[in-house]
């Protein structure tokens, strides 16, 4: 996703508002992105809560900085910055995190980012962008230009299947219809589940919706999931973060809220280090139980 990132950014260099900050990170990818714009385009050094403040002040002045790092750099080391620089003035500020989840895998727990959006979503003002497949980077681009408020943007690695044929964006899509739960996947996580659950019969076959854009807000859960959640009456959520703060406490919420509460639940999410060992992304994912095969087991003994 990252050098889709970059491609984007490539096309708007020419606004002269539009600066990029890097925290030393970006070496054979972000290139392109620093020739097309020249000084505009600032190594902060290691500084990380220098640079989120830099840009702080940079939004005031009417620029649209963004700030790019490995995702735990970006929100853990600057955290007071983006809380008391950026989110309570409510700035335009766009953070750039790649590698959420296990993405760093055995480069070990301080380059992995289990918490990052729920942490960040605790924060005023902020919202959070998680893009599933590398065609979603270029849409989420065009609706960040102008967001009027402080955005996260988590990437990682694209896992689509190359027969896989997606609709347009949107911040919920249907990508696949069956007669069994209803399951909302949540980042690159999906490409894998997609491929595992499309070789299912109807009967056992999720309907799998994925969700882009956080928090969750009870009015725009759409009437289609809604609808296919009273069919199934069971909710299963995927996400590469820590059960407090996800995705699935969000939409526990939201649908009590509603009165729309399944008679089921299933949540599947980061555990942390099962077995004190660090290892690659799929290494952890298995453990935690976020691997295709392990969540289609679980479809069954739920």
């Amino acid at each position: 996703m990252r050098s889709v990132l970059c491609d984007s950014l490539v096309r708007r260099a020419d606004d002269h508002r539009f600066i990029f900050l890097t925290g030393d990170l970006g070496y054979n990818a972000l290139e392109p992105l620093r020739e097309a714009m020249g000084q505009r385009f600032i190594n902060a050094g290691v500084a990380e809560q220098n640079m989120v403040a830099v840009a702080a002040g940079l939004a005031m002045s009417g620029l649209r900085p963004w700030v790019y790092s490995i995702a735990p750099f970006l929100y853990g080391r600057p955290f007071e910055q983006i809380r008391n620089d950026v989110c309570l003035h409510d700035l335009p500020v766009m953070l750039v995190g790649n590698g959420g989840g296990y993405a760093y895998g055995v480069m070990g727990c301080t380059h992995h980012a289990l918490e990052d959006y729920g942490v960040l979503l605790a924060l005023p003002n902020l919202c959070a962008f998680v893009p599933a497949f590398a065609l979603d980077v270029p849409a989420l681009i065009a609706k960040l230009k102008d967001f009027s408020h402080p955005a996260y943007l988590r990437l990682g690695k694209c896992e689509k299947p190359d027969d896989l044929v997606l609709p347009d964006y949107a911040p919920w899509r249907r990508l696949v219809k069956g007669g069994g739960a209803t399951m909302i996947v949540v980042g690159p996580l999906a490409g894998g589940v997609l491929g595992a659950v499309r070789r299912l019969d109807e009967s056992r076959r999720p309907d799998v919706w994925v969700v882009t854009e956080l928090p969750i807000v009870a009015r725009e859960i759409p009437s289609e999931f809604l609808e296919d959640l009273e069919r199934s009456q069971h909710l299963f959520v995927v996400e590469e973060h820590v059960a407090h703060g996800g995705v699935g406490e969000m939409l526990a919420r939201s649908l009590m809220l509603l009165g729309a509460v399944p008679e089921t639940l299933t949540h599947r999410y980061a555990l942390g280090y099962v077995s004190g060992l660090y290892g690659s992304q799929q290494f952890h994912r298995r453990e935690c139980g976020l691997d295709p095969e392990s969540l289609v087991a679980s479809l069954d003994r739920s």
